[in-house]
């Protein structure tokens, strides 16, 4: 699939919301558990379990994946959905939602984010799995053909004729893989873009979920953080790296339907438990950089001597 990044035609501005979970349709039973009880290992504990995950990472030839979800993002102040104060679990509550303390596009990656970044970069990780769609794994660094993007991506579009998708810098209006009113700029192309963003009854995206599946198959270690594992079919994905001769560590407040399964369990904040796993292995964190695109557009006159009344457009990528 080819990609392009950058800015598109003019569109509406986002309005403020929960992005994701409001243009989703309504749906009275969401599935899985809401609102479980979050649990805290001991520092000391936590600092054990951490050392001994960092020498499964380290191991010479381990092949190294990430499984994430909604965890590795309320750092930095988008909700989850099924924690104690999650979105899904307080609309179940009938109680309001407080208002997010950041717009989904100004949102920048986590410390988690940036530490699988480093992990990438220094050949420690080979592949990220999300179930995330608010891109930050994308403005984080992660390249796109090292991410599985299980449940889409609310900035993104793609052409379903040639394709390409197209990373967005605003929040795109839909979800539920429709047309968003914009076309594809790929010469000879023209086909309407559809969102990118998965609703209830959508189906995964089959190369997504082939490349996490092919990912999660070969992992000697399936780093799974921030995911209550509650939601089929994204949910199989670490027994697939257990079935396969591999081990699943999770790293999560709230128990999973998966824990029986699992190598080891950190019930620890994801952003503690990777500045753990950086330190032991020795690594650096990578700064965040973020970069923005903007097209700007500036028509002028012919010169002396051309066409009577002619103008020519320039169009420049910034």
């Amino acid at each position: 699939m080819e990609r392009s990044y950058g800015a598109p035609p003019p569109a509406p501005a986002a309005a403020m919301s929960f992005g994701y979970a409001d243009k989703l349709k309504r749906k009275k039973n969401v599935g899985g558990q809401l609102g479980a009880t979050e649990y805290f290992d001991s520092v000391d504990d936590v600092v054990k379990k951490m050392k001994h995950v960092a020498g499964l990472v380290s191991a010479d030839g381990a092949k190294v994946v990430a499984f994430t979800g909604a965890g590795i993002s309320t750092a930095v102040g988008i909700p989850d959905f099924r924690g104690p104060a999650g979105i899904w679990t307080l609309r179940a509550k009938k109680l309001p939602v407080p208002p997010m303390k950041v717009r989904f596009e100004y949102a920048i990656p986590s410390f988690t984010h940036m530490a699988l970044v480093g992990l990438l970069q220094c050949g420690k990780l080979t592949n990220v799995c999300s179930q995330n769609v608010d891109s930050l794994h994308l403005r984080s660094g992660v390249p796109r053909h090292r991410l599985a993007e299980l449940h889409g991506n609310c900035f993104a579009e793609r052409c379903h004729v040639c394709r390409r998708e197209y990373a967005r810098d605003f929040e795109v209006e839909t979800v539920g893989f429709k047309p968003t009113g914009r076309t594809c700029t790929q010469p000879g192309c023209g086909a309407p873009l559809h969102d990118n963003t998965l609703d209830w009854d959508s189906k995964l995206p089959d190369d997504e979920l082939e490349e996490a599946i092919e990912c999660a198959d070969q992992a000697a270690v399936n780093l799974v953080l921030g995911t209550s594992l509650q939601i089929a079919p994204a949910n199989e994905l670490p027994l697939i790296t257990r079935s396969a001769g591999g081990k699943f560590i999770i790293v999560n407040l709230q128990k999973t339907p998966r824990d029986r399964q699992a190598h080891a369990i950190v019930r620890a904040r994801v952003d503690f438990c990777m500045a753990l796993l950086m330190r032991d292995l020795g690594l650096a964190v990578p700064p965040y950089e973020r970069y923005d695109a903007a097209v700007v557009a500036h028509r002028v006159r012919a010169p002396t001597g051309g066409a009577a009344g002619a103008a020519w457009g320039l169009s420049v990528r910034v």
